[in-house]
Order: structure tokens, then sequence, then C-alpha cells
């Protein structure tokens, strides 16, 4: 297939953008991309590539943007029920630790989730998946964590490994046992992280390496703030989860300033993610290490609050800055990478080339997954999106609506409507 003058190419070509460079589109006017067999095979202009591919199918996105396709790296996909209760409760002004302190928050999903059946999982999250879709995100990062039991969250895993088979859209999977200390342990936070770190994380390995053998491991994750894991359980998890071969990722400095980022750069995190509170000497580690700073701005704007990730130090200091939704369903139920693009540029000031980076070559680097998406280039997998839209510009510009036209997944082309998809 033949996609062909574009008014804008965006190829993101080079691989992940570090401080100063983020924002280095590889724009090309009245641009073209060649794909077969799930793959680009070639990029250029119109004229170019319609005279060395004249046998091509062709599909035309005149006056449209082509670009990569969005890449979120920091979701928690799926869970059972919603915390609207919890909103109104936050919004008449009750602080998010007080209601997870009461037994909300967190713990009031896991309820739910551990008495929701595999079916109902698989159908409240296959929802949220096909919304990710529709708006333009190609992969996504999906964690557990609303089980903190080993049965149940291996049921999680389960799940999403049958989600990951059956949607269109590519799932990076994170084991998230240690989201929050589990109601069983509230009096005991280090019987827990015992349990996680020698008898979660083994089993998991055993259990991945029996029902997912073609996969590579999963990432794991720990939440690494006040009223959760401190600094040292942090790094008993991570330590044990990396000795045992698995990727990890932190959740980091959303409320209180731990470490937390210091210690994923020292223990080579793909991730550090949330980062409200950073330090610059956090900051300063992150600048030094190949630790993707991620930012969830839709986090603090769910929460009422009005600080968020201090991106222009990060980016000033040369660190890997990215983008994801955090969607979940207490914090910041949304979707949309586009929405995140929109708030981004609002909040943390940074300009849409840079959030468009943010969100596709470097949230790919975010998953360690850069060499095979996020950007436009010969030999990488054909995920790319054509957007309603005459310039780049218009991601962050507008918001509150969808400007995707066609998703090209893996070579394949689904045209948008409203509410769903279908294959053009």
């Amino acid at each position: 297939m033949l996609i062909h003058s574009s008014s804008q190419l965006l190829t993101l070509a080079g691989g992940p953008q570090r401080g100063h460079r983020l924002g280095t589109l590889g724009i090309i006017e009245d641009g073209a991309v060649v794909v077969h067999d799930e793959k680009i095979v070639a990029v250029g202009t119109t004229s170019e590539l319609k005279a060395a591919y004249p046998d091509e199918p062709t599909l035309d996105a005149s006056g449209c943007v082509l670009m990569p396709g969005f890449v979120d790296p920091h979701t928690h996909l799926i869970w059972a029920g919603d915390r609207a209760n919890e909103f109104e409760m936050k919004m008449s002004g009750k602080p998010y630790l007080e209601i997870l302190a009461e037994g909300g928050g967190i713990i009031s999903t896991v309820k739910q989730t551990r008495a929701a059946n595999m079916e109902t999982l698989i159908a409240q999250s296959r929802s949220r998946l096909l919304r990710m879709f529709i708006h333009g995100t190609t992969t996504a990062e999906a964690k557990t964590g609303y089980g903190l039991q080993t049965a149940t969250e291996l049921r999680l895993l389960k799940a999403l490994l049958a989600l990951d088979d059956e949607s269109p859209l590519d799932l990076a999977i994170t084991f998230l046992g240690a989201h929050a200390i589990a109601p069983e342990y509230k009096d005991n936070p280090q019987g827990y992280t015992d349990l996680v770190s020698d008898t979660m994380l083994p089993m998991l390995k055993e259990w991945w390496e029996t029902h997912a053998p073609r996969l590579s491991l999963p990432f794991v994750d720990v939440f690494c703030e006040t009223k959760a894991f401190d600094l040292n359980q942090s790094r008993q998890i991570l330590s044990a989860a990396g000795s045992l071969g698995f990727p990890i990722k932190i959740h980091a400095d959303e409320f209180d300033n731990l470490g937390g980022a210091s210690l994923a750069a020292e223990l080579g995190a793909a991730s550090a993610d949330h980062l409200v509170v950073t330090s610059d000497a956090d900051i300063a580690a992150l600048a030094k290490s190949e630790t993707v700073a991620v930012s969830l701005p839709c986090t603090p704007f769910g929460l009422a609050e009005n600080h968020y990730t201090p991106a222009q130090k990060l980016i000033a200091a040369d660190a890997y800055f990215a983008l994801a939704t955090d969607c979940n369903p207490g914090t910041t139920w949304n979707e949309s990478m586009q929405f995140v693009i929109a708030l981004a540029c609002r909040a943390m000031k940074i300009t849409p080339a840079q959030a468009i980076a943010a969100a596709t070559i470097n949230s790919a680097h975010a998953i360690r997954r850069s060499d095979l998406i996020g950007s436009i280039e010969v030999g990488k997998q054909a995920d790319m999106l054509i957007l309603n839209a005459p310039e780049y510009r218009h991601l962050g510009y507008r918001y509150g609506t969808n400007l995707v036209r066609q998703v090209i997944k893996r070579g394949r082309v689904y045209s948008v409507d409203v509410g769903y998809y279908r294959t053009a």
C-alpha cells in the first residue's frame, strides 16, 4: 500500500529525543509511505514514491497529517467498577490520601476487581482499549495492580494476554503487585513487601514462562510513595525483580519526594513515572541515565491540583521526557493521548512538537520498543495515524474532539467513526 499526498508526514526519525532535541518531527511536505507485510518499506515525497512504486494500491491522505501512532506508556487498563462517588468527595475538598487511608482509592477498586469474573474484567477493559485505539493509540502499556494477592494478580495477567491477542492495539504488560499495601497487610506493610519480592515475583516468572513463553518478561513496577511503599521497600522489590530478569519501572514523586526517581536511574529502570515533586538532584540523576521521565498530566488535572511535572527542568537537564494517560478509575479515567498532548502544552508550557515527540518516539522508549515503533522509518512496524488536520499544531491547539481519520496498525487500515472502528 502507498499512502500518499499527506500535507505533512511526521517521521520522528532518528531515535528517542533527549532534552533540547525534543520536538524534532522530521517533517516531509507532501509526504508518502509504502507498507508491505506490516512493515514500512519506503518513506519520501509523494512524487518520489509514486514513481518508484507505480503499481501499489493507494490510500489518499490529501489535506491530512500522517504521523506515527501514539504510544501510551503508563495505563492501569484492567479493572472492574468505578469510583465516581470518590470524584464527588475529592471535588468537595477531601484529599486523595485521606480517601485512600479510609479504604477508598486503590483499595476500593481492588475489592471490585477481586469480585469480578474473567468475562467481566475482559469486557469492561475491552471498551477502554477500543476507545484508546480510535483516538490513535496503537501501543499501550497495561498494568495489573488491582488484585494485591497472587491469584488475582495472575488472573489480571491472563486477561491482559487475552486482550492483547484479540485487539488490534498492542499491549506492553506490567506486573504491579506493589500498587498499594494489600488490605490484609494494612498493619504489616513490610510483610506485604516480602510477599511481593519473595513469593509473587518468583511465581510470576514461572507462570509467565508457562503461559506466555514466546513473549519477553513483563515489566515490574512499584508505587514508591507515602502510605504505599517507602524507598527501601521499593528498592527491595525492584532489586528482586531485576535479579529474576524482569525489566523495571517505578511510580515516584506523585505526592512526596522520596528519592524514587534516583533509585530508578540507579537500577536502570525503563521509566520513572508521575514526577510531580521531583527534586533537582533526582532530575540530574535521570538526565545522566537511560531512564525515561514519564509525565502523567491528566492525574493532577483529574485531582483538580495545580502542580505538574517540571517538564522544563527535565528538558533543560537533557533527560528523556515522555507523556502518558495514566488511565485509571480513580484519578484520571481518560483514554485519549490527544487530550494528554493538549493538557501538557497548557499545563507544562511545552510546544505541540515537543508533546508529539513525547507521545510517540519517547513514549516508545519508555516501554523499550523504540526500535520497533514510535516513528515512521524503513523497517519499523507500520503503526500510523491519518489526522483530519492540515498541520501538526492542531494537536495541542484543539482538544475535546477526535482528530483521527484513520488508524493504520501493522499495515491494516481502520477508519474511525463515532464510538467504534471498522476496517477500511
